[in-house]
């Protein structure tokens, strides 16, 4: 029997994974009731969307409950499970910048910053691609800096899920459990000083994330 090498597994699997995890992401939000504790209102020019890596799963849902169809892209790494993600979320309507800090960084902070003046979001996990969790990196400030950009921090969380044994602990909802999504926290970082802009962001973002 021929042995499959790693390539041709990978292409198999970025064929298969996608429509199956869209499919089992949608059942499982259906079946889960829903909480949203919004702000009263979001800036209406284009804004920076942040969340943990380890609760990225059932954030699309909470984009559209705020921006409905409004356009998003969403940053990326180019490693193979940035592949499997960026696909992923290409079934809610999401695009995708590829690549991360420590790879063709200043090339994606670019296309960011161009994306988002095109009058599309972005979205970012502040502690992704790889960590360490719950850290906020450099990339964060800078494009809110550059692009005048305010900062919208996504968080949920269940009363009823898996946790993955993953560096970032990533959090899978069960099946008829119950999800809280916060939305309620716009940072404005201009101005500031890059650390002390990425320690008010940590602050608030992992308050959220504590809820």
């Amino acid at each position: 029997m021929a042995i499959l090498s790693k390539e041709r597994k990978r292409r198999i699997l970025s064929v298969v994974i996608p429509p199956l995890a869209n499919l089992l992401i949608r059942l499982i939000y259906l079946t889960c009731k829903k909480e949203f504790k919004l702000a009263p209102s979001y800036p209406s020019e284009p804004f920076i969307v942040a969340f943990w890596h380890g609760e990225l799963l059932m954030q699309p849902f909470l984009y559209k409950e705020i921006r409905g169809r409004h356009k998003i892209s969403v940053m990326i790494s180019e490693h193979f499970d940035g592949e499997i993600i960026a696909k992923i979320i290409s079934y809610f309507g999401f695009s995708s910048i590829r690549g991360s800090s420590s790879k063709g960084g200043a090339r994606v902070l670019i296309e960011a910053i161009k994306t988002s003046k095109d009058g599309e979001d972005i979205a970012i996990t502040p502690d992704g691609p790889r960590g360490p969790r719950h850290s906020v990196a450099d990339g964060i400030v800078a494009l809110a800096q550059k692009t005048k950009a305010r900062i919208v921090v996504f968080n949920y969380s269940c009363d009823n899920c898996w946790q993955l044994k993953s560096w970032d602990k990533f959090i899978i909802p069960k099946p008829f459990s119950k999800i809280s999504f916060f939305a309620d926290k716009v940072i404005d970082v201009s101005g500031l000083a890059p650390e002390e802009a990425k320690k008010i962001i940590w602050e608030q973002m992992l308050k959220d994330a504590t809820k």
